[in-house]
């Protein structure tokens, strides 16, 4: 069993199984699972039609490691990037870039920013129109994430994350991000906003009722999205998600061709060999 690949993609898939066309390496990236209780439920982006990746698609905020993420001169407060790379089983620049980007992109296409003026603060409210200048100046990265916590003497609070999963664009791709996934609750005060951009719609949205919509074809939910809202939705508050020990394994979906079709193969998460323990940095 597995995803039909049906067309330009079905073949593109035999090309790159028999080497006929090069694969392009995935890009970092991080996503943001935002969660907010009384039910637990997601937010979730529609990518635009026109998005050259996963257009259609319902999705957690995220993006791609901005070369500037992994700036020392970020303000930090919380575990250090040491304590995501042994989560992440990564470098510890790589962790550092991952968790910069994943506070910066869930800024800017959300509203949502995790961080303060000090290591047990938080920012309150981030609507006005300062915010959304600066919002748009880091979208179109004539602002760095490090110029903007350091013009508004705010500190990046990785404590408010959890490391979630890892999943890897599947080597079929004409775009691929090697995307590492965190869960984080929606701090008091402060309220997502539909920004635009790369959406045109935002929902809040309980874990079940995604996957309900989802598995009606009312909406269009990518493999990672599908398997972390079906774990998300064992549990019933921000809290316990939050205490959750959870196991990290990098999955990566391939093509084979199954009596004479390709398809998508989804790999079930690998309960054994070395998985990386996603413990709370």
């Amino acid at each position: 069993m597995g995803i039909p690949l049906p067309g330009e993609i079905g073949q593109r898939a035999r090309d790159i199984l028999a080497g006929r066309v090069p694969i392009v390496p995935a890009r970092d990236a991080a996503t943001v699972v935002v969660l907010r209780d009384d039910p637990l439920e997601v937010y979730l982006l529609r990518r635009k039609a026109t998005m050259a990746f996963a257009a259609g698609a319902y999705v957690f905020p995220g993006g791609s490691v901005d070369p500037r993420d992994t700036d020392h001169a970020v303000a930090w407060a919380g575990p250090p990037p040491s304590d995501w790379a042994a989560a992440f089983g990564t470098d510890e620049r790589t962790a550092r870039g991952l968790v910069c980007a994943a506070v910066r992109e869930t800024f800017e296409e959300s509203g949502v920013l995790l961080a303060g003026p000090s290591a047990t603060t938080i920012v309150a409210d981030t609507t006005g129109d300062d915010w959304e200048a600066d919002r748009l100046a880091l979208i179109d990265r004539t602002l760095s994430f490090a110029e903007f916590l350091d013009r508004r003497g705010l500190v990046l609070r990785s404590d408010l994350l959890r490391a979630w999963a890892h999943w890897i664009t599947p080597e079929i791709e004409t775009k691929r991000f090697d995307t590492r996934f965190f869960v984080a609750a929606l701090p008091p005060g402060q309220r997502t906003r539909d920004v635009g951009g790369e959406a045109d719609t935002v929902a809040w949205m309980s874990p079940a009722a995604a996957l309900d919509r989802g598995k009606a074809g009312e909406i269009m939910l990518m493999p990672p999205t599908f398997r972390t809202l079906t774990e998300l939705a064992g549990f019933e508050t921000i809290d316990d998600v939050l205490r959750e020990e959870h196991t990290i394994t990098t999955v990566q979906p391939s093509a084979a061709e199954v009596d004479g079709e390709m398809v998508l193969i989804v790999p079930d998460p690998d309960p054994d060999p070395d998985p990386v323990p996603g413990r709370t940095p």
